[in-house]
């Protein structure tokens, strides 16, 4: 079946972006994904909505580890933004929304906001960070935000902007929402509709089944065949046609939906606009005619026919090439509710289109996302029978709406709001609008009647007839077991025979888990000696030999039988005993008894024995050391005066042991939350040993000291700490994160040492410490970011455990030297250019992270050709298209972050070293304009300027070393780059005369040479032609 494709949201990665109440120590980490449909309120749609901006004055020599803004308000209520400028336990500036006066609301308080929080960049305003939220707030949590906002790295780099003159400006936007109660509402009832649960993270699904279900026709049983082709498939013509030839090449395509552009377009009718827009083949980028070889031509695309139902994707997400991150766009789109694509006499409509078919289109729904790039909620608005009513269909909540909030309220862009600080400034300022459309389905008027029809049962497909009956009568059962429940209780009885059946199998600790037990239902007014009678049919066992006990759960979380019921309580009504012996906290209260029987030796059932306060229950299980197995073997009635030596022969004929074999015992005395299984005084009395009713006694055959390495858990204590710790791990290969390659049953107990040395006993490898290991990050399904440094954990319990969520799976990697080893060096990716010819060669090459970057030149220079024997080396690093640090061959090899690219190591040409003193290095970088913003791309370098050289001889040298043909650099424009402010030279201009003076012999990247490059084919084009740091080559890898 073919469907509309989901817009192309980026899977975060959790390390990175989270979203977490700010605590001291973090408890664990609360991803942001489907927000809104968290809230147990509707929102409603009056938001109260506010900016407020915090200029931190002395940001970096301020004390203290954590700051508050001053309080400003927001919808009636008082709120703060909380930094960690050196982070809340980490390496990212961490920031989060605070109630500010939490502490002094009533309880059970909550409100809901939708917000955002923003470290301002005072350099170029484009690359400020900012990210968006939803939360709930309540007194548990009563703040909320990104504990990871920005690297810490990024923040103190001054070259950056964030940090101007020792200050820091924050911005926090906060909407905040009425809630509207919805406990108590009834969608089928408010509205005929009802909606579809949230299975987690199934909203977007929810939304896009709902409108494809309100198209009644696709959902007419199976007597519709090829109804997806029917209602959702059109077709347009590609078509290059040549401009001084006659030559015209067409193909016809299908299309199920269509993609249109929000950037740069006000509503559809601009993204159609620009879908069929004509574009021009010529000049570097002429079309390879197979007859006439290249010609000038034109490229577009028209549509032949349009489908009944058209399904228009809008295009809310995209890559931001300069931030290097996905985005989404919030910009306003506006919608019509009707689509004319007949306007202009048919501009675009291919020639062969049926003109006679009328292109004109309802609004049948809006799809939207609300929230931001890494996260947030869908919904749909959806007008089922094409009327003026239109309804929000949000997960199971289904509401009426208005077209206004249907349409103009889902078109995003801004509004404008009042200013929290009224006083400092009377600018009205405007709130981006988080929640907007995302796509849209239109029905044609002329199909309507045919595609909104109405549905009988004839059209029902005979399969979910019986799935609907069979629903009905489950629903009716569970609808009248609900209505008598009230007089009935849930009894569970457990038997010897249940002990047996568990214990060893799934259950080590304690005696049974009622889970597995049978359930009967038993009339609240019926005694337990009635009950007795029932059950001695059932377990063929006389009512006078059945004994209960109740359970009870200890101080210490263990649950025993604890004492026998007595005379009064068997006469009493099951109903009334449920209070004393009902499992607390359960949702459904039930009765559990422990059903005590004996036999004779022929296997005769008799009465139980009379219980004094002498007698005391136990019950024992028996470890084989040998085969690793635990079983229960029964229990009996032991004096509080006698001693466990007094059983001893007992115990050995029920294990089948001659009955002088030496048996030590132990009492299984708790398990959390660490394992308790003590051995016992065999000549104290069991009172003094503090034995009582229901406690467990095991043994085992001594094990003397000299046969303890034969086993592996020669003791029953051990064996339970092997069963408490157990843990199975999927182990995968690093470079394959989807597949298992191998399982191992180990220890949560064992140690780094003992997990590696697992794995490479697995592996066959001679060498434990070449092995190094990843955690799993549960929430993004993909390996950590950071690998597991040797020694670095403590236990595999720690290896598995990724905030408050446990894991089974490990990534693995063999190296080609140990560990400790590599964790001493530090691999570098470098890029090196030769000095007279441009070329340049990759490599990755290891280092001592102590050593300084001369003896890295060193090693470089038997590796690669040198334009001469005593040349001169310059490094440096590139983010963002910018050089972003210059390295000298002092610093550290640890000193280098390649996390950008490679490490730029290129000779310094000859030109340079004869420089004269009044001549300088300059920044040269590419960009290109888009809506007024300098964008940069390419590679930049640095050039050499004489003193008082023009710019016709810098353009003649730049052209030489970038190789660049005539045509295409003619086109390019110079200017002096101040910031981001564009300074264009002249031929005759004198260069260096508009460059500042610098104290750094590179020169600051704040001042630069910028090559402007005026259209996108152009820039395609050169990048295509450079060859400058090219990632198009083979890598040669060194070790």
């Amino acid at each position: 079946m073919v469907v509309p494709r989901a817009p192309e949201l980026p899977q975060p990665d959790q390390d990175e972006e989270m979203l977490v109440p700010h605590q001291d120590v973090v408890e664990g980490p609360q991803p942001m994904e489907e927000s809104a449909s968290t809230v147990e309120n509707q929102l409603m749609p009056d938001p109260s909505t506010s900016r407020f901006t915090w200029s931190i004055e002395n940001f970096f020599k301020r004390n203290g580890r954590k700051h508050y803004s001053d309080d400003f308000v927001v919808g009636g209520y008082k709120w703060r933004v909380l930094v960690f400028p050196r982070g809340n336990n980490g390496d990212h500036l961490s920031m989060y929304l605070d109630v500010a006066d939490s502490h002094l609301l009533p309880p059970g308080w909550s409100r809901y906001a939708q917000f955002s929080l923003a470290v301002v960049n005072q350099l170029d305003s484009k690359m400020s960070i900012r990210k968006e939220a939803t939360h709930q707030f309540n007194a548990r949590e009563s703040d909320w935000g990104f504990t990871s906002f920005m690297p810490s790295m990024d923040l103190c780099d001054l070259s950056k902007g964030y940090v101007v003159n020792d200050k820091c400006i924050i911005e926090a936007e906060v909407a905040v929402r009425k809630i509207f109660d919805f406990w108590n509402y009834d969608s089928k009832k408010m509205t005929g509709y009802v909606g579809l649960k949230n299975q987690g993270a199934t909203c977007y699904m929810n939304s896009l089944l709902q409108t494809l279900y309100h198209i009644p026709y696709f959902r007419k049983g199976t007597t519709v065949e090829g109804a997806i082709q029917k209602l959702f498939e059109g077709h347009h013509m590609n078509y290059i046609e040549c401009i001084n030839v006659d030559y015209k090449s067409t193909r016809k395509e299908s299309f199920y939906d269509l993609a249109l552009d929000v950037k740069g377009c006000s509503d559809v009718y601009a993204s159609f606009d620009k879908y069929v827009a004509v574009e021009r083949l010529e000049g570097d980028n002429k079309y390879q005619s197979e007859e006439h070889g290249l010609q000038d031509a034109k490229k577009g695309m028209l549509f032949i026919d349009f489908p009944p139902v058209l399904q228009l994707q809008l295009k809310r997400f995209e890559y931001d090439f300069v931030r290097d991150a996905m985005v989404k766009i919030n910009d306003r789109y506006e919608f019509p509710l009707q689509l004319d694509l007949d306007k202009d006499d048919g501009k675009y409509l291919s020639p062969e289109a049926d003109r006679s078919v009328r292109n004109l289109y309802t609004l049948h729904s809006v799809l939207v996302h609300s929230g931001g790039v890494n996260g947030g909620h869908y919904y749909a608005f959806i007008r089922p029978t094409l009327s003026d009513q239109w309804y929000k269909f949000d997960d199971e909540r289904v509401t009426k709406e208005d077209m206004k909030r249907a349409l103009e309220e889902q078109y995003g862009g801004e509004e404008e709001l009042p200013h929290t600080n009224p006083g400092l400034n009377t600018t009205p300022l405007r709130f981006t609008k988080h929640s907007n459309a995302y796509m849209l389905v239109y029905i044609r008027e002329s199909d309507k009647e045919k595609i909104i029809c109405d549905l009988d049962e004839e059209d029902i497909s005979e399969h979910l007839k019986v799935s609907l009956r069979k629903e009905q009568e489950e629903k009716e059962y569970k609808k009248k077991e609900k209505a008598e429940a009230h007089m009935f209780t849930a009894l569970k009885v457990a038997r010897d025979s249940d002990l047996k059946e568990q214990i060893g199998r799934h259950v080590y600790f304690d005696l049974v888990d009622f889970d597995k037990i049978n359930s009967y239902c038993a009339p609240k007014d019926i005694s337990v000696n009635d009950i007795k009678v029932e059950l001695s049919k059932e377990f063929g066992i006389p009512v006078e030999s059945q004994r209960f006990w109740v359970w009870a759960k200890r101080q210490n979380s263990t649950y025993r039988p604890s004492r026998p019921l007595n005379m009064q309580e068997e006469n009493t009504a099951i109903g009334m005993l449920k209070v004393a012996t009902t499992v607390s906290k359960l949702q459904n209260s039930e009765v559990r008894l422990f059903l005590e029987f004996h036999f004779r030796q022929e296997n005769q059932p008799i009465v139980p024995p009379v219980k004094t306060e002498e007698d005391i229950l136990l019950f024992f299980k028996l470890y084989d050391p040998e085969k690793e197995y635990l079983r229960y073997v029964g229990n009996f009635f032991v004096k509080a005066s006698g001693k466990p030596s007094d059983i001893v022969e007992r115990l050995n004929v029920i294990a089948g042991f001659p009955s002088d074999e030496d048996i030590e015992l132990y009492e299984e005395v708790k398990f959390e939350p660490i394992v308790m299984c003590e051995p016992i005084e065999s000549n104290a009395s069991f009172h003094s040993s503090q034995i009582d009713d229901g406690d467990i006694i095991c043994y085992q055959k001594r094990c003397l000291p000299d046969k303890m390495d034969q086993y592996r858990y020669p003791t029953v204590s051990s064996f339970f700490e092997y069963v408490r710790n157990k843990q199975v791990v999927r182990f995968r290969l690093l470079e394959k994160p989807k597949e298992d390659d191998f399982s191992l049953e180990l220890s949560k107990c064992f140690t780094y040492d003992d997990v590696v040395e697992k794995v490479a006993h697995q592996l066959g490898l001679d060498e434990p410490s070449k092995i190094r290991l990843t955690q799993h990050n549960p929430f993004s399904h993909q390996p950590n970011t950071h690998h597991i440094k040797y020694r670095g954990v403590n236990y595999l319990s720690d290896m598995l455990q990724h905030h408050t969520q446990m894991c089974d799976i490990l990534y693995y990697e063999t190296l080609d030297i140990p560990l400790p080893e590599l964790e001493g060096l530090k691999t570098l990716r470098v890029a090196f250019q030769n000095a007279t010819n441009y070329e340049v060669s990759f490599h990755i090459m290891r280092s001592p992270k102590s050593n300084t970057l001369f003896y890295l030149i060193e090693e470089l220079k038997s590796k690669v050709e040198l334009s001469c024997n005593d040349a001169e080396f310059r490094l440096f690093e590139v983010y963002l298209h910018k050089i972003r640090k210059v390295h000298q061959p002092g610093d550290t090899i640890d000193s280098v972050s390649d996390q950008y690219g490679p490490l730029r190591i290129e000779e310094v040409p000859e030109e340079e070293k004869n420089a004269g003193p009044r001549d300088r290095l300059v920044h040269v970088y590419h960009f290109f304009k888009d809506n007024h913003l300098n964008q940069y791309f390419g590679e930049p370098f640095f050039f050499l300027i004489r003193d008082g050289e023009v710019l016709a001889d810098i353009k003649v040298r730049i052209q030489k070393r970038l190789k660049i043909p005539d045509e295409q650099f003619l086109k390019w424009k110079f200017a002096c780059v101040t910031y981001s402010r564009i300074e264009y030279l002249q031929d005759s201009d004198v260069v260096l005369s508009r460059f500042q003076k610098q104290k750094s012999v590179y020169g600051p990247w704040e001042h630069h040479l910028g090559l402007e490059h005026t259209a996108t084919t152009q820039k395609r084009s050169f990048l295509a032609s450079q060859n400058r740091h090219s990632f198009e080559k083979p890598v040669k890898i060194y070790n």
